[in-house]
């Protein structure tokens, strides 16, 4: 076989070689029945989690805010005798912030189970206390955001007497939050101050 042939021949079976494991190189990996799926989840519970952090941080401040708002002679002000003042309004809001997000935290209320052991105590209804234990139960459930796994948003934990999901815990103690710091807007305009806007 003549030289030049042999060569053309060597020649054409390198850039068969490298064709070939060019074109292996760029195949992607065959994916597996619901692998797309899934990495699509994963990515929306990671989404999910930081705006859950983002609207408890959100309302953190904007609780705080009602606070600093009320004047401090006016922290024990009831619209009428039966119904709560505005800082056992807070002090309620404050209990059920660690309350309802406990299982889902995997930490317990460090008030324990009787929503009175801080609601009615008067050493929590002086300004400082009351924001200081108010900013708390918000980091209490902010820390209890950043722990938990992407994976186990949609895990049972214990809530009373049943057990729905974490996220389920984290929404209703969103719910239970926004409703009570409402109620003290009415509050806020008998005392003549405009409430804060939303953050």
């Amino acid at each position: 076989m003549p030289t030049k042939f042999r060569s053309l021949i060597a020649g054409l079976f390198v850039l068969c070689v490298i064709s070939a494991v060019t074109a292996f190189a760029q195949t992607k990996p065959e994916e597996k029945p619901g692998e797309k799926k899934a990495t699509a989840a994963i990515s929306e519970r990671s989404r999910t989690m930081k705006e859950l952090d983002s609207t408890w941080k959100r309302a953190k401040k904007w609780t705080l805010d009602y606070v600093d708002a009320m004047p401090d002679e006016s922290l024990n002000f009831k619209p009428t005798p039966e119904i709560r003042s505005f800082a056992e309004q807070l002090l309620h809001l404050a209990f059920w912030n660690y309350g309802l997000v406990e299982g889902a935290a995997g930490k317990p209320n460090p008030f324990g189970k009787d929503q009175n052991n801080l609601e009615s105590k008067s050493e929590y209804k002086t300004k400082a206390a009351l924001r200081k234990v108010v900013e708390q139960s918000y980091d209490f459930v902010i820390a209890a955001i950043a722990d938990i796994d992407d994976a186990k948003l949609t895990e049972q934990a214990p809530f009373f007497n049943s057990k729905p999901t974490r996220l389920y815990a984290l929404t209703t103690a969103l719910d239970h939050q926004a409703h009570h710091r409402g109620q003290t807007t009415i509050y806020l305009r008998l005392k003549g101050v405009t409430p804060p806007p939303e953050p």
